[in-house]
């Protein structure tokens, strides 16, 4: 224990990340990167598997990557990290450039590029929640919902789309394949929303063996487009009408796609293209054109540039064409549960008139809860008390500078706190998939590690890594 104190006790730098999901552990990864820097890494997750989060967390083996496996490497630099470590596992697909690995086995990479690092001591993990934040002087003090606390210099929000934070209900994670199937595989079930969750979740229902209709409901009925090759066209920022407002943009849009479509190309490949300059074109944007784009053009945005992999699509189609998946473009105006299952009341998009659907299982896969404020997470709750934070112009996300740093309500940047990830789409748009996502990690990453401040942390800050103490800290046995 004397060694352990003396260590404790020694200046250094300490960068806690609140959130074990695919962004926290990108994140700790290029923290821990460098062997030579002086810092130590904390990461507070609740969840027994790290880098799992809502994305990875599914056992069924048809949830496949919504992003090829060539793209899906933690470090923007090395694109070969991860199909390196695919080859370790005795993977090599045919056509790596096509290959969608299972979700699942990307989450146990994510968790392998950390858990490597408990054994120098540079990282912690602490199984626990994390439910406020609070700025004492030259650190930061982190308060866990078992009473416990923890001191760091920075500490980064990484919480993504935490299951608490969806409205429930789809067959993503393995925690709903007990209950949440039908008792008979003949009955009809409903599942709310058509975008990639739902496809998921209708994927996992024929492979459980359900045999009944499945009808899919969203406002326009829209489904997920198929992943091509693309041959992603290349624009220069003189090129792009920044600041112009939306229908602008849309009218340049249009044209570069019909450019490319007469010189034989794919649409792919001008969405693809748009990609390095998304985040860049948001910042510009005029307010009201971001208010209107998510009003009005967000879902056709999302559905040509989050796609599904070939084999998704082709589980998808072969259900239509069978007859037992049927898409509605309409709206749910009421359900109610009695003894013969759930009532459910629905009104057509097209001719406005309503009908009514008896199914006995109803699954709710419209994405997650936009507005911050709205999110049942006991941590962003006590920040908004604090004043540590406040929702974005459009509240669907945290206020953040364009370096990740939280605004607080009084409009102003804290220098030690920060989020990455979902909770920063307000700022950045495009923040929810890997390859946006590791390049933002590199970013905040530099910019940690480059910082002056170094706080003296003293050995009663930490909590002792004995059986008894207050917070499970994981050890390098654990795996």
């Amino acid at each position: 224990m004397r060694n352990r104190t003396d260590e404790l006790i020694r200046t250094r730098r300490v960068i806690a990340i609140v959130g074990g999901g695919a962004s926290g552990v990108i994140m700790a990864a290029h923290l821990l990167r460098d062997p030579a820097q002086n810092v130590d890494v904390t990461i507070i997750e609740k969840r027994r598997d790290l880098g799992r989060g809502l994305a990875y967390s599914t056992t069924v083996a048809a949830h496949v990557l919504n992003v090829r496996a060539s793209n899906m490497s933690a470090f923007a630099d090395v694109p070969s990290d991860f199909r390196r470590w695919l080859e370790t596992r005795g993977i090599y697909p045919d056509d790596f450039e096509t290959f969608f690995a299972p979700r699942a086995l990307y989450g146990e990479y994510l968790e392998q590029l950390v858990t490597r690092h408990l054994e120098s001591g540079r990282l912690r993990i602490v199984d626990e929640e994390c439910v406020d934040v609070v700025s004492r002087g030259s650190a930061l003090e982190l308060r866990l919902v078992n009473g416990a606390c923890e001191i760091c210099n920075f500490c980064v929000l990484a919480t993504g789309h935490g299951a608490d934070e969806r409205r429930g209900g789809s067959l993503l994670c393995p925690s709903a394949d007990v209950d949440a199937y039908p008792a008979d595989p003949n009955e009809p079930v409903m599942i709310l929303g058509t975008g990639l969750s739902m496809v998921d979740s209708c994927l996992a229902l024929i492979l459980k063996g359900h045999r009944g209709p499945i009808v899919a409901v969203s406002r326009r009925g829209l489904l997920p487009t198929i992943h091509r090759k693309t041959a992603p066209i290349v624009l220069d920022a003189s090129d792009i009408p920044f600041g112009q407002p939306l229908l602008v943009l849309l009218r340049w849009f249009r044209s570069l796609v019909r450019v490319q479509l007469a010189r034989g190309g794919d649409w792919r490949d001008v969405v693809d293209g748009l990609r390095p300059h998304t985040q860049a074109i948001w910042k510009h944007l005029p307010h009201e054109s971001r208010r209107q784009f998510f009003r009005h053009l967000k879902p056709w945005w999302d559905v040509h540039r989050h796609r599904m992999a070939p084999q998704s699509q082709q589980a998808l189609s072969e259900a239509m064409d069978s007859g037992q998946l049927h898409v509605i473009a309409g709206r749910v105006e009421s359900t109610e549960v009695d003894a013969s299952g759930i009532v459910v009341r629905i009104k057509r998009r097209q001719g406005g008139h309503a009908e009514t659907m008896l199914v006995s299982r109803l699954y709710d896969c419209r994405g997650v809860i936009a507005d911050p404020e709205q999110q049942p997470s006991r941590l962003l709750q006590s920040l908004f008390a604090s004043g540590m934070a406040r929702a974005d112009a459009l509240r669907i996300g945290l206020d953040a500078a364009d370096d990740g740093a939280l605004v607080d309500r009084n409009g102003i940047a804290n220098a030690r706190l920060y989020a990455l990830g979902p909770l920063t789409r307000g700022a950045f748009l495009e923040i929810e998939a890997v390859p946006d996502i590791r390049v933002q990690c590199q970013h905040l990453a530099q910019r940690l590690l480059s910082a002056t401040a170094v706080a003296s942390i003293s050995a009663v800050s930490f909590p002792s890594a004995e059986p008894n103490s207050a917070n499970p800290v994981r050890a390098a046995v654990h795996f």
